[in-house]
């Protein structure tokens, strides 16, 4: 058995940064574990049609944390991005309306306005009503009848699952008050008002797709990095990993970024603990190409139709230079939907979104408290089962990789 310091299981966005800021910090007693033959997990992309296609969607660099974006630039730097502001769009009621779809109802005729202008009114947090525990009915009441059956809903069904009610609530306080005099100034001024989307700017690179800068990430710590070694076995007790390949790698500290779903058994854990792991939910995301160029400005259009198999349009000319046609998100359960799939390149991820089901943060807690208590810590959007973006996991593992060295 190969004993290293620190194992880090996932040469994705989360265990590449954590790798690297351990060799910043003298640290060089690691090994990545990757089952893919190369880095980059989500965020990996690949040539279609003569240029990038990143294979899990939408990914994008945001601009609000400089500390990320001072770290990732070492390894590509800030030229070789292009800084964009974000043109996202919505096709609902036969029109296509800027996104957050609050901020633009004024893009509509007058009478949807008033139509939508009259539900946002009666919203259950406009009226000071309580709070609803369940997720469609808290849905209506903040954001009104309206913008939940003509978007949230219907979206959200194609997008995460069809029974919405098996997800929490405590996952959606971050949406801002859908505040009816803001709504009614942005209709009569005809610009949005309110709180910006996130990645209201963002940066995207010149000439690659996004996984390039994972790819060089990877190259800052090449020896370190082994590929083509999916770990199946995860022993608490003896803290170390058995990968499909019959290798077997202990360490003091086991650090895994990959769905703890995808272990077929981890021993020394209580079965409580595994029936919480066997319950987390998560939804596959299909990512399709289409040849076609779109007559728009838009970089995404959210689809809320629930005739339409996809849930989001990423039309990669409008941000990724030189690029034709565009890519479709679509759930696995709805990819049946498509009439003809055998010439169109399409990518199927088994493990997209983290669900924020009931239970989910309680679950978690337990789970990673077991596991810290052995040394064994979860990190980033797998390794927490949080629908973390790329950004905000390279943040949560530098200060990991700070904290690890400290202890």
């Amino acid at each position: 058995m190969e004993k290293v310091k620190y194992l880090i299981l996932g040469a994705g966005p989360s265990g590449l940064t954590l790798a690297n800021r351990l060799k910043d910090l003298g640290e060089t007693d690691f090994l990545l574990l990757e089952k893919e033959e190369e880095a980059g997990g989500l965020c990996r992309s690949t040539m279609v049609d003569g240029s990038p296609f990143d294979i899990g969607g939408g990914h994008f660099l945001d601009v609000r944390r400089p500390d990320v974006n001072t770290f990732l630039f070492r390894f590509m730097p800030r030229e070789e991005w292009t800084l964009y502001t974000r043109d996202s769009r919505i096709r609902v009621d036969g029109t296509q309306v800027g996104h957050p779809l609050e901020a633009n109802i004024w893009q509509f005729d007058l009478t949807t306005q008033v139509a939508y202008l009259t539900s946002i009114a009666k919203a259950g947090c406009n009226l000071d009503q309580p709070m609803p525990e369940r997720f469609v009915e808290w849905i209506v009441w903040k954001l009104g009848q309206r913008i939940a059956d003509h978007y949230m809903l219907p979206y959200n069904r194609k997008m995460f699952a069809d029974d919405l009610n098996e997800l929490g609530t405590y996952w959606l306080e971050k949406l801002p008050n859908v505040s009816f005099e803001e709504t009614l100034l942005a209709c009569l001024t005809h610009k949005p008002y309110g709180t910006q989307p996130g990645h209201a700017s963002f940066y995207y690179p010149k000439r690659h797709g996004y996984g390039e800068i994972w790819l060089r990430m990877a190259k800052e710590v090449a020896p370190k990095v082994l590929y083509g070694e999916e770990a199946v076995v995860l022993d608490c007790e003896n803290r170390s990993v058995r990968t499909r390949t019959g290798d077997v790698f202990g360490a003091e500290h086991v650090i895994t970024t990959v769905p703890w779903q995808s272990f077929t058994q981890i021993i020394g854990m209580p079965d409580k603990l595994r029936e919480l792991v066997a319950g987390l939910r998560y939804s596959a995301i299909e990512t399709r190409y289409v040849p076609e160029q779109l007559d728009t400005a838009a970089q995404w259009i959210y689809e809320p139709d629930p005739q339409v198999p996809w849930h989001r349009i990423l039309v990669r000319h409008n941000f990724c230079s030189g690029s034709r046609g565009y890519w479709l998100e679509t759930r696995k359960e709805r990819t049946a939907m498509f009439a003809d799939t055998a010439e169109t390149y399409h990518y199927l991820n088994a493990y997209a979104y983290p669900l924020n089901t009931i239970g989910k943060p309680e679950a978690m807690k337990k789970l990673l408290s077991f596991c810290e208590a052995r040394q064994i810590y979860g990190l980033g959007r797998w390794g927490e089962h949080c629908h973390y973006n790329s950004d905000v996991v390279v943040e949560l593992a530098m200060r990991f990789a700070e904290r690890l060295v400290r202890s």
